[in-house]
């Protein structure tokens, strides 16, 4: 077995847990393989994503287009602070690798955007008016069809795993991850009829701004300033990328721990 380890930074705190897990990897005759911004997965038989869920998103990076097929199973290792995709904790790596090398586990097929056929987000896309501008207006187009121009703060495009992150905290649904949907959801819309839609995942969808302000685009974790006129063109990719669940653990106990569903909320 090898597995290749993804981590973007670790304070010095943490270190010490790092190595803990990298000598229990050994111990089992575990072959490990760090790896970094641009490197290659191929080869391996899952992905460790170390840190939180921005370092999770981040691991989407590693997926080639031409070979989706040899991207390995990610288990998500919390090192941060929410993790709602990660699913591991720092006290769980005895029993996590035995549970790996039994099979005891499941994969969650999650699906990912693709951007203008060039890149990948797994959780949403989105813009954002800069501080400088009192609105974004961005027209929206499904399948062809105008839908509305969102004016406001900006739009969503989530895929069902990212429906949990930035779209819910703006008043989108939650969609389980097997959901065959795409959420298109407003931020702080001057309207406020308009509201977030659901629309089926072999949608097209278009996003498409023409003013000359300053905006952002954001795909996951990344983020990037833009200024004129821009077209996205945002559909389901032509292949998933699967999440590994311990088998205590399903979609609806990450809702429980997580959002904390159900439990007594004490100050």
């Amino acid at each position: 077995m090898k597995i290749a380890l993804y981590l973007r930074h670790i304070d010095h705190a943490s270190q010490p847990v790092f190595n803990e897990l990298v000598e229990a990897l050994h111990s089992k005759g575990i072959a490990v393989q760090p790896v970094t911004d641009g490197d290659s997965v191929d080869g391996c038989d899952f992905l460790f994503s170390i840190g939180g869920d921005g370092t999770l998103l981040s691991s989407v990076q590693f997926v080639r287009s031409s070979n989706p097929a040899a991207f390995p199973p990610i288990l998500g290792i919390n090192f941060g602070h929410l993790g709602f995709l990660t699913t591991v904790g720092k006290d769980d790596f005895g029993a996590m690798i035995e549970d790996l090398m039994a099979g005891h586990y499941s994969l969650e097929q999650r699906t990912l955007l693709q951007i203008n056929d060039d890149a990948y987000a797994l959780n949403e896309v989105f813009l954002h008016r800069s501080e400088e501008s009192s609105l974004l207006r961005t027209q929206v187009f499904v399948d062809g069809d105008y839908v509305a121009t969102y004016a406001g703060d900006g739009v969503i495009v989530a895929t069902p795993t990212g429906s949990t992150a930035y779209s819910l905290s703006c008043g989108g649904p939650i969609l389980t991850p097997n959901s065959k949907g795409l959420v298109i959801t407003p931020i702080s819309a001057h309207t406020l009829t308009l509201r977030p839609i659901i629309v089926p995942d072999t949608s097209r969808i278009l996003l498409r701004v023409e003013e000359g302000d300053q905006y952002t685009l954001g795909m996951d974790s990344r983020r990037r300033q833009l200024k004129g006129t821009i077209e996205l063109s945002l559909q389901r990719a032509p292949f998933t990328i699967s999440l590994i669940r311990m088998n205590t653990q399903n979609f609806f106990s990450a809702i429980r721990d997580k959002l904390m569903w159900g439990t007594e909320v004490r100050p």
